[in-house]
């Protein structure tokens, strides 16, 4: 389990060929190719039986600016699709502040792209986990972390966060990971954000990063 008992989800192995979007979705996606309809059409899919769940009714769920899903007011949430899998985690601002989850292949990321996405104590820290747990690629779970971590950023700040803005350190007996942000972070509730933790878990030939930030009150009870 890698998430809290307060958000719900929604995730599926299988693409809904036959699932239907709202006329707005229609009009974002309609002429994309194959590959990337499907991964929005059952993404949405199961936006909205997490929305069901929750107890909103079905609404659209339009991509932002920076491709962030925008969600009905009331409800933060995230997306992640990638071959074979697509999910939605949702929750209610009274008790989740923000929320990051990305899906990955268990593979190695492509080559070179390791040097780009990881600071120097990054890369260091992924070599030494290939060898000694070498049945996980750690270099691709710690670019699922970054992708959480900026997934959890972005609607608390509207702004980019580079992949060297955070450093991701992960425990691989615990399934946990933290994520020291390396420039200002914004102020929730008098306090200022200077970090993520996040958990992450693999299994089925993937690889699940998620951060759910606790709504300051809610954290505190």
């Amino acid at each position: 389990m890698i998430l809290p008992s307060f958000v719900v989800s929604a995730d599926t192995f299988d693409d809904d060929l036959d699932g239907m979007l709202f006329p707005e979705e229609e009009a974002v996606i309609g002429e994309a190719v194959g590959k990337r309809r499907r991964e929005f059409t059952t993404a949405r899919l199961c936006a909205r039986k997490a929305l069901r769940t929750l107890g909103r009714p079905p609404s659209p769920i339009l991509p932002g600016p920076r491709g962030e899903p925008r969600w009905p007011a009331g409800v933060v949430g995230s997306i992640t699709h990638c071959t074979g899998y697509r999910a939605a985690v949702l929750g209610e601002p009274s008790k989740a502040s923000a929320i990051g989850v990305d899906a990955e292949p268990n593979e190695p990321l492509p080559n070179g792209v390791l040097e780009a996405i990881a600071l120097v104590r990054e890369r260091d820290a992924v070599h030494t986990l290939l060898r000694e747990h070498p049945g996980i690629r750690w270099d691709r779970l710690l670019f699922s972390a970054k992708e959480s971590v900026y997934k959890a950023w972005f609607p608390l700040t509207n702004q980019w966060l580079s992949f060297e803005n955070a450093a991701i350190t992960i425990d691989p007996l615990k399934g946990v990971f933290s994520a020291r942000l390396l420039v200002s972070g914004p102020w929730i509730d008098g306090r200022r954000l200077t970090g993520f933790s996040g958990r992450w878990i693999v299994g089925h030939g993937l690889i699940l990063t998620s951060i759910v930030v606790p709504t300051p009150v809610m954290a505190h009870r």
